[in-house]
């Protein structure tokens, strides 16, 4: 018999027994405060007493940092968002996905915060780890769930119970949606020079170069007024061309056999 009182003010929870001959009993002491800790019904952690029941509390948050390190280096609100959305596949809508779960590995799951805690026999707490993990590494749990399914339908089979299951289970294969093998952009590298780039060339540089700097105010005036005379007039006749495209007369084709009258009509003329 097990007593447990929890001090809300110290934050501490204490489980105590007046008799044992287990020494186990100790750690399953320990995991039952994991578990009570995390949110789990006290009638479910209760399972954890029993010699064939263990539990497996796994942190998802940790890895999933670490598998988007492994991958790519993303900021902190990008890593954020990503657990979520992969922390929620677990749970499928209504709950769905989570009690599918349960039903297929025979275990109680509660996902609370940065963890997923796990009641049950060891041969479901293994299963229960490889689906948390896989949806950590951005695979759907569904390939999961229906590979249980099958695994669950051939257990039944006293033929089957022995051999091996490969050819049944379903075989994924990872598709990429982009088919580029080269990115759109091939940036090149420059090489490295200790030495700045050079500084470009000022106003008054160019104006010393084209020769304009000494010049006065109303020569600069005139200079300019004149430039932008010839763009108009430049302008204006293209303007003029490109109207006067549309009464240029089409080449008008020569039929072949008025060609050839016209050409006996003339040697016709020429005999007499």
């Amino acid at each position: 018999m097990f007593f447990a009182t929890i001090q809300c003010v110290i934050l501490t929870m204490t489980i105590q027994t007046k008799k044992t001959w287990d020494p186990a009993a100790i750690l399953k002491a320990r995991d039952l405060i994991k578990l009570l800790a995390r949110s789990v019904p006290a009638p479910e952690a209760l399972r954890i007493l029993d010699d064939n029941t263990a539990c497996d509390v796994i942190k998802i948050r940790n890895l999933s940092i670490l598998l988007m390190d492994q991958a790519s280096n993303f900021n902190s609100v990008n890593n954020k968002e990503k657990f979520v959305k992969r922390r929620q596949r677990l749970l499928g809508p209504n709950g769905s996905t989570l009690k599918a779960l349960q039903l297929l590995t025979s275990t109680y799951l509660q996902v609370q915060g940065n963890t997923v805690s796990a009641i049950g026999g060891y041969k479901g707490l293994k299963e229960v780890r490889r689906v948390v993990e896989d949806t950590m590494r951005n695979i759907h749990p569904i390939y999961q769930i229906k590979e249980l399914m099958v695994k669950r339908e051939l257990a039944k089979d006293p033929l089957l119970k022995n051999e091996s299951w490969d050819r049944f289970l379903p075989n994924y294969k990872k598709r990429s949606l982009s088919k580029r093998l080269k990115p759109h952009k091939v940036s090149e590298k420059k090489p490295y020079t200790p030495f700045p780039p050079a500084a470009e060339p000022s106003k008054v540089d160019l104006q010393l170069e084209a020769g304009e700097y000494h010049i006065g105010r109303d020569a600069k005036k005139r200079m300019a007024q004149e430039e932008r005379l010839e763009k108009q007039k430049a302008k204006k006749e293209e303007k003029k061309r490109e109207r006067e495209k549309d009464f240029i007369a089409p080449d008008e084709p020569v039929d072949s056999e008025q060609h050839k009258k016209k050409r006996k009509t003339k040697a016709a003329r020429d005999e007499e």
